[in-house]
């Protein structure tokens, strides 16, 4: 069953330390067989929602998009990211 990648980012506090992640993250994420779906700002919000960076990404399964936060070149992607952002992490199954 399909897994999904939310990343949902309250704050950048530091546009550098974004693109250094921006820029090791992505591929990372790619060889590790994940499929970005959706990244940004949302066009609309609706209810309790805030205007906040977005990104989704389909992995096959649970325990393909947690070994991809856990492998080596995500690390290395946080490492870089080192506190440039304020977010959390959802990993949902999918239905």
């Amino acid at each position: 069953m399909s897994a999904y990648w939310i990343s949902i980012y309250k704050e950048i506090l530091d546009e550098d330390k974004m693109a250094a992640y921006a820029e090791l993250a992505g591929p990372a994420l790619r060889e590790a067989g994940g499929t970005f779906l959706a990244r940004g700002l949302p066009e609309q919000v609706y209810e309790a929602g805030q205007s906040t960076r977005i990104v989704l990404l389909e992995f096959a399964d649970v325990d393909a998009a947690r070994a991809a936060h856990d492998g080596p070149a995500y690390q290395e992607a946080l490492a870089a990211l080192d506190g440039g952002a304020v977010r959390e992490i959802r990993i949902v199954p999918g239905v």
